[in-house]
């Protein structure tokens, strides 16, 4: 018996009074949180949802998605998170591949017209047989009326009792169903099992440091295993108390910070970028964070002049760890109690292996670069009815990540680059990442993306798409002059073009694929 729901019914066991989720201006204990997920494994059950059933899950980060995730797990079904950005027909296929029974929607009202958006794809499912609307606090008094013939969740659960006997379940068993994002063709659920799950966040909990109580800040979105996993999951696994952000602002994270003494915060780099920006030069960064005893950074790799930064500035180093959603995510991390590496993502942690691999999957020489792979308790079982995609990328267990990375002789990583991300110019490898660190060293540079743009002898010529540093009015030429005299002749970019902002996804990562697509849209060099 291993159920993934054990992180949240021992807490509620042991701190049932303790404040488990902040939610704007609501507030839930662990046994009204656990209480709250019981009635939803009882509707699941009293709707025919049996063991192994996949139930999806869009939900913003607000209370409702812990309760519906925990009430999922409770009844044996699978969780299948979906991004809360997705439009009807991506819902539609998403609940189709999934084979999804049931299907818990939230409705935000005009700015996040999800629930209208979730009622249309479910129109168009024939597996999925049950739609429950769901609104919450301040949303549920802005939100449209709901669609016709559309269940609310508070007429769903009327009369449910909030006791629940968990089902029994395997380790081997599945869990939750992460969908990729699809960046090479539609995209993949990673099947993960309830070992998986409940190791990575135990894993991440003794990672950590077990403190008496932490006060997490998520604001990074629940349906991502990031903060999944290393927020929700390891939060309520140490009884924490977790303030949901449902969409992330660096003025108000750090006013939240200040004002609920967090201690915990996890983020990708552009959130960190953001609570450095000019947007929030009125506020003292050091009094906002004067509480945080632990500060993670994942998702992407993080430049080492935004980690100097940060930890100038709070006096805190960020802690980066490195993973994907078919690795629950947690593979590497640095660790606390050793100084803090700026650039590495750490070493393995406990109970997984990181091989560096060539193509062949033979290792590669020691300090040569070479796609990570991985393997361990935390690799998922595979992708969802999709044996040829898993046989791509796993072998005797091991996992191909698709990130190139080297290893120093005390055994940290650093990440070079994505694979795919590599630009081939001239028959040379140039790695964007290297260029873009080198390009936010510079005063007027404020954020930086490089890609490979087409070139008619080349076949790739190297572009940065820039945003300056407030006040700076530095011009593509003078930026081009500056980063030859600073990089070797086949790796600077022979092209600038500055933006006010870059393309993001729901997460923060910048979408490297829009702005390659602008690059061939623009034509060969």
């Amino acid at each position: 018996m291993l159920n993934l729901a054990v992180m949240l019914e021992d807490a509620a066991g042991t701190t049932p009074g303790r404040v488990a989720i902040v939610s704007g201006e609501h507030q839930l204990t662990y046994r009204q949180l656990n209480a709250m997920a019981g009635q939803v494994a009882n509707l699941l059950v009293s709707r025919g949802i049996t063991k192994g059933d996949k139930v999806a899950l869009s939900c913003p980060n607000v209370e409702w998605f812990p309760a519906v995730y925990y009430g999922i797990l409770k009844a044996g079904a699978v969780v299948v998170p979906l991004n809360v950005l997705l439009k009807s027909s991506e819902i539609a296929y998403h609940l189709t591949d999934a084979d999804a029974k049931a299907y818990f929607c939230f409705e935000g009202g005009t700015e996040l017209p999800l629930g209208r958006e979730g009622w249309a794809a479910f129109g168009d499912t024939d597996g999925c047989e049950h739609f429950f609307l769901m609104t919450s606090g301040e949303a549920a008094d802005n939100a449209a009326p709901s669609p016709e013939g559309a269940e609310t969740i508070a007429n769903a659960l009327a009369g449910q009792p909030s006791t629940f006997d968990t089902v029994v379940t395997e380790p081997g068993d599945s869990a939750v169903i992460l969908y990729t994002s699809g960046t090479t063709g539609r995209p993949k659920g990673a099947e993960l099992t309830h070992a998986n799950m409940t190791f990575n966040a135990l894993t991440g909990h003794r990672l950590f440091g077990e403190v008496e109580h932490d006060v997490h800040l998520i604001s990074l979105p629940l349906f991502h295993s990031f903060a999944q996993t290393v927020q929700m999951n390891v939060g309520l696994a140490s009884g924490s108390t977790l303030v949901l952000m449902p969409r992330f602002d660096a003025r108000g994270a750090l006013t939240l910070m200040e004002h609920l003494e967090v201690t915990f915060f996890a983020g990708v780099p552009t959130m960190y970028w953001a609570l450095l920006n000019e947007d929030v030069a009125d506020m003292d960064l050091s009094v906002a964070t004067k509480n945080l005893r632990i500060a993670v950074s994942g998702g992407a790799a993080l430049p080492v002049e935004i980690h100097r930064k940060f930890t100038k500035t709070c006096g805190l180093p960020i802690r980066e760890g490195y993973g994907l959603s078919e690795t629950s995510p947690l593979a590497t991390f640095s660790p606390l109690g050793v100084q803090a590496r700026p650039g590495s993502i750490g070493r393995p942690v406990w109970g997984v292996e990181i091989n560096l691999v060539a193509p062949d999957w033979t290792p590669v020489e020691p300090g040569q670069t070479g796609e990570i792979a991985v393997r361990g308790h935390n690799v998922m079982k595979g992708y969802y009815r999709r044996p040829e995609a898993t046989a791509e990328v796993m072998r005797d267990g091991w996992l191909r990540t698709g990130d190139l990375a080297s290893r120093d002789e005390d055994g940290w990583l650093y990440i070079v680059d994505r694979t795919k991300d590599m630009i081939i110019r001239g028959g040379f490898n140039v790695y964007p990442r290297e260029i873009e660190e080198v390009l936010l060293s510079h005063p007027a540079v404020s954020l930086a993306a490089v890609v490979g743009v087409p070139h008619d002898s080349h076949g790739e010529e190297i572009k940065a798409y820039i945003v300056r540093a407030p006040g700076a009015d530095i011009t593509e030429d003078t930026l081009i002059a500056w980063a030859r005299s600073t990089m070797a002749g086949y790796k600077y970019p022979r092209h600038v073009e500055f933006r006010d902002a870059l393309p993001m996804n729901a997460t923060g990562k910048i979408l490297k694929r829009e702005l390659r697509l602008a690059g061939a849209a623009a034509g060969s060099q």
